[in-house]
């Protein structure tokens, strides 16, 4: 896709000092929409550089697909010379993410309060974090899995045959990226008022838990402990997988009307008036006689013509396409979700701006590929970047 626009977050310059999944997420939606997002990893690289296979110029999918539109430096942190390369960097900055252990950047005179915001007043500064650092478990390190059983998303994943199962997408190290992006944009909104910059405190735990929904909100109504129910949903029927003769399809019903539609594309206008199917409280009470009634219905059909029949009628409904389907699906073709640059592939932004449209302006940097750039832009002369280069604070090589 050619792109006419700088983006809308142009002249934004965020400093990431974020590894694997979650702060990488948040600083390629930001970037995806033009803000200039300089990566500094440390000697060793981002270790999801090694998540594969497969692998792409050395580089692991895992990182390739959340690293596109940034450039890229590494930098010793833990010497203070690396460190004063930081906060060189820092002066022009609006955005610093970063995803150490809550503690590391204090350590290293380099916390928000008593550091940076006195020198640079405007900084928003992110920190993406396991628990925080207030709590029982604070300070402690957080992985996505790990959260998903914490949070309760692992108990309601899965059906009664299974028992609790952890998500097939890292959902909580997602949702902890877009929640961080929204903070981020909140903070640089705010700004424009105050003229201040802010700190925000977002964790893999809080995350988790906000994505808690309708789980929560049922169980602080009924007191109930949720529990796994595999495809349908605890407040809706019929919602759930059906086979057909061609592959399984979905369906999710949401009201009456839907409920008499789908009845009625089936042949089967008469459950529409059955008491025990009338409306979603006597569906769910009854609910496997009537996915009984539907599955005979549904036997003999072919499933991706009835699937598009339903939905055109107003009835939610679509064929269960695995993963490379789904990318070569036409209307992901017409909606433009799959970004390619010389050689590079991805799922592409989906946040679409008329006037100022996002998406991909540079392939995923390989490591340190983009140093000497980088610090030239700062006023580095030659000399002292190769100095840098020379006592191992600016790394060209990953260090192993």
């Amino acid at each position: 896709m050619s792109l006419v626009s700088p983006g809308a977050l142009a002249g934004l310059k965020v400093i990431d000092l974020t590894r694997v999944l979650g702060g990488p997420y948040c600083t390629m939606i930001l970037s995806d929409h033009g803000a200039d997002v300089i990566k500094i990893e440390p000697p060793q690289g981002d270790e999801v550089r090694d998540w594969g296979p497969p692998f792409q110029d050395g580089a692991a999918s895992y990182f390739i697909g959340v690293n596109r539109n940034k450039r890229a430096i590494a930098l010793d942190l833990s010497r203070p010379e690396g460190r004063a390369v930081l906060l060189r960097l820092l002066d022009g900055a609006d955005v610093l993410i970063e995803n150490f252990k809550p503690g590391g950047m204090e350590k290293w005179g380099l916390g928000y309060a008593n550091d940076l915001a006195p020198r640079f007043p405007r900084l928003i500064h992110c920190r993406v974090s396991g628990f925080g650092g207030e709590g029982p478990l604070g300070g402690l390190p957080g992985y996505d899995a790990i959260l998903q059983a914490m949070t309760g998303l692992m108990s309601v994943n899965g059906d009664a045959t299974t028992g609790p199962i952890r998500l097939g997408t890292p959902v909580v190290d997602l949702a902890t990226g877009l929640y961080a992006a929204i903070g981020i944009l909140m903070a640089l909104h705010e700004r424009t008022r105050s003229g201040h910059g802010q700190y925000l405190d977002m964790t893999l735990h809080d995350c988790g838990m906000a994505l808690l929904h309708p789980q929560a909100a049922n169980f602080f109504l009924n007191g109930r402990q949720p529990r796994p129910l595999g495809n349908p949903h605890p407040n809706l029927a019929p919602y759930e997988k059906y086979r057909t003769r061609t592959g399984e399809i979905f369906i999710a019903v949401g009201n009456d009307g839907q409920f008499r539609k789908l009845c009625e594309l089936l042949g089967r206008a008469e459950m529409a008036t059955d008491p025990r199917f009338r409306h979603n409280a006597d569906r769910l009470a009854n609910r496997a006689v009537m996915i009984a009634e539907f599955q005979a219905a549904f036997t003999e059909q072919d499933g991706p013509a009835i699937a598009d029949r339903l939905l055109r009628a107003g009835v939610p409904a679509g064929p269960v396409l695995p993963v490379d389907e789904a990318l070569a699906a036409p209307h992901t073709q017409a909606r433009q979700m799959v970004t390619e640059l010389d050689g590079y592939r991805g799922v592409a932004t989906p946040i679409k701006l008329s006037r100022t449209p996002g998406g991909t302006r540079r392939r995923p940097p390989r490591f340190a590929e983009h140093g000497d750039e980088v610090l030239a832009e700062h006023g580095y002369s030659a000399e002292e970047i190769a100095a840098l280069t020379a006592d191992g604070v600016l790394c060209t090589t990953r260090r192993r």
